[in-house]
């Protein structure tokens, strides 16, 4: 299948991006095994890929139209009800439009819906902060019970849908533009667990979603320079495997996490919270969008401004190659 051939995706090419097809594929699969599975859309089938579904089993695939906070609604009484609901649009929609809805309906309820933000960070650049989405984290961690999955490329994304499914209770998945890569095709995907994508001894990164790209980038250039990275990609946000994340910190000590989110509330503060309970020192940074909006622009240029691309990415391991982590006190009550 033909990839977007210009410099950067527009709706027009929603039909071309091979890597974000395979989770729409995996989805129609998993509608033929289950008939509990049910999808819903808010006026997005086509660039959110559910137009396959739709196509194989239309008498369960339902359009609210442009009103988010009835799609949440809607998908709550269907699961009630014993249904599956698969719900998918825009991360900025899906978690800001229709918040109060997934925390009350879905997430109080305890409602077993699958929540899919596609598009997530500056993965839509060019809408503008209205499309930008990067407080989705931040929110729908904070909601009890709510799972939250950040594959980084088509074939985990398929893989995180199939896991999430199999799941009894809500699931936020966030996924971005699905031009990335595969950095495992194939390969199994469960709830927790860290991925390893090198092995290092002098910074530590822990990079989610389609910045996974990025920071492997970033970490290639600093073995070129004689620095080691050991690099992770976190594709579950909630639950954390706060074991993990400890134990691959405590190799170097030194931490940067990147994420195309704001760094307050996302994957950084989730690692922080994780570090700051351990007792121990560490030299550590977060990257990802500051207090801020960003501008409309193009991805990648964003990701730039934002200071989180494989550019910073590198100079932030560089610099902190440099800094030595603080004795620990032997506190006795530790």
């Amino acid at each position: 299948m033909p990839k977007v051939q210009g410099f950067t995706w527009t709706v027009a090419d929603h039909d071309l991006l091979s890597s974000t097809d395979t989770w729409g594929e995996t989805l129609c699969e998993l509608g033929r095994a289950d008939p509990r599975i049910v999808v819903l859309t808010a006026d997005l089938a086509d660039t959110t890929k559910l137009y396959r579904f739709k196509r194989e089993f239309p008498d369960r695939c339902f359009n609210v139209g442009i009103a988010e906070q009835n799609l949440m609604a809607v998908s709550a009484g269907l699961a009630a009800m014993g249904f599956l609901p698969v719900v998918c649009t825009y991360a900025t929609f899906a978690t800001l439009r229709a918040a109060e809805f997934v925390r009350t309906d879905i997430g109080y309820g305890g409602r077993n819906v699958k929540i899919i933000g596609t598009l997530a960070g500056v993965a839509f650049g060019q809408g503008g902060p209205t499309h930008h989405s990067i407080e989705d984290i931040a929110m729908m961690r904070a909601i009890p019970g709510m799972v939250v999955l950040a594959p980084s490329d088509g074939a985990e994304m398929a893989e995180a849908l199939r896991a999430a499914v199999l799941f009894e209770g809500p699931v936020y998945i966030r996924y971005g533009r699905g031009t990335e890569p595969a950095l495992r095709p194939n390969a199994p995907f469960s709830i927790g667990p860290l991925l390893e994508l090198r092995a290092g001894t002098d910074v530590t990164v822990f990079a989610c979603g389609s910045v996974v790209h990025e920071a492997l980038g970033a970490a290639e250039r600093a073995a070129r320079e004689g620095i080691s990275v050991s690099l992770f990609a976190v594709p579950t946000l909630k639950p954390l495997d706060e074991a993990a994340i400890l134990a691959a910190a405590r190799k170097t000590r030194r931490i940067v996490t990147v994420e195309d989110h704001s760094v307050i509330g996302g994957l950084g503060s989730a690692v922080a919270d994780v570090l700051a309970k351990s007792g121990l020192g560490f030299a550590f940074r977060k990257l990802g969008h500051q207090d801020r909006f960003l501008v409309m622009g193009v991805p990648e240029d964003l990701m730039a401004l934002g200071g989180f691309d494989e550019d910073a990415i590198f100079e932030e391991v560089c610099s902190l190659r440099r800094v030595e982590p603080s004795p620990d006190d032997d506190w006795e009550d530790r």
